[in-house]
């Protein structure tokens, strides 16, 4: 693609300017990031809020969630989920944080977690299971979340992305460069779909292993972890789910094959 600068007599400015972008974007980032060590994932995360701070912010969410959404009648799928629950989160080893197991009103194959261990589940997921051991395989997900601190990294992402943004375009405008507005648009596309959008489909893999070792722990078979993702395939049916690169989710294919990969360092026969 042509660069939408095209003054050829001031190449060497051009590339001092990219440069400089790059520099005070990564440097800003970098000066106000800090790493930190999860055992659970095995890899560095960068994270600029705490546990407590993101619990915190979350809080009203859900009081608000409980308030808008209808809480399920169903007390069958409400103890089946209570019940999945303390197993998988002892395998988890989050015990010592106040866990709550909602299932909402709705057609919807939708389950999600929120910081401070707040689970909540749509009835329509249920109809997509065909055991608890598929129940435990969102569940697992759901718990995975929470115990590689998911939500105060991605908090932290689009913090440092937005930084980074900030810092870029006041390079940008600083220098007079033409056409800086599109290529702002440009650097906050790239941030989208290179950096925030690849970072949370890595989450939902990660979820997943993690997901299928407490599994394993509680004494569900992981197996159906596999059985439950093809059943999802297959219901969705013609209703084409959006491309992977554009999506915070990876594809259903995606999740097979590593799934598989996993269950087989489990010792699983896959």
């Amino acid at each position: 693609m042509d660069s939408p600068i095209r003054f050829l007599d001031r190449k060497p400015i051009e590339l001092n300017r990219r440069q400089l972008v790059k520099g005070l974007a990564a440097g800003y980032i970098v000066a106000v990031g800090g790493c930190v060590q999860n055992p659970a994932l095995g890899r560095q995360q960068l994270l600029l809020v705490s546990d407590a701070q993101i619990t915190q912010l979350s809080a009203s969410t859900w009081d608000q969630l409980r308030k808008e959404q209808k809480v399920s009648k169903n007390t069958s799928l409400t103890r089946r989920l209570q019940k999945a629950g303390p197993p998988l989160v002892r395998a988890a080893g989050l015990q010592g944080q106040s866990w709550e197991y909602t299932v909402f009103q709705g057609d919807e194959a939708n389950a999600f977690v929120l910081p401070g261990g707040k689970v909540g589940f749509y009835e329509g997921i249920f109809k997509r299971m065909e055991n608890d051991d598929q129940l435990a395989t969102v569940l697992g997900h759901e718990i995975g979340h929470v115990a590689a601190h998911h939500s105060a990294e991605r908090y932290s992402q689009q913090m440092a992305a937005g930084f980074g943004m900030q810092a870029a375009q006041v390079a940008l405008q600083a220098g007079d460069v033409s056409g800086a507005g599109t290529i702002a648009a440009v650097l906050g596309a790239g941030v989208q779909f290179g950096v925030l959008l690849p970072y949370s489909r890595t989450h939902e893999l990660e979820a997943d292993r993690l997901g299928v070792t407490y599994m394993q722990k509680a004494g569900y078979d992981p197996r159906q972890s596999l059985r439950f993702w093809q059943n999802m395939t297959s219901q969705r049916g013609s209703k084409a789910p959006p491309p992977e690169f554009a999506s915070t989710h990876p594809s259903d294919s995606t999740r097979i094959a590593a799934l598989t990969q996993q269950l087989r360092k489990m010792g699983y026969q896959v």
